[in-house]
């Protein structure tokens, strides 16, 4: 689990998001499928919104939060 920051060219950072993975034995209770994920979130507080995902990576779920930017 690793959280970010957002960045926009004109306004520099704002807000925040996580990368983490869901293994298989996780799923077993939830409705997601095993992989990376992220979702906007500052640490210490509850998600704002449901993740994006699963991705096959890491970075592919870092990648696709950094392109909601700005």
């Amino acid at each position: 689990m690793s959280y970010h920051q957002f960045q926009s060219p004109n306004a520099g950072p704002f807000g925040s998001f996580e990368v983490f993975h869901v293994e298989a034995w996780e799923t077993q209770s939830t409705d997601f499928s095993p992989g990376w994920y992220w979702h906007a979130c500052f640490p210490g507080c509850l998600p704002d919104g449901e993740p994006c995902g699963p991705f096959d990576s890491e970075a592919e779920a870092l990648a696709d939060a950094q392109s909601m930017e700005g």
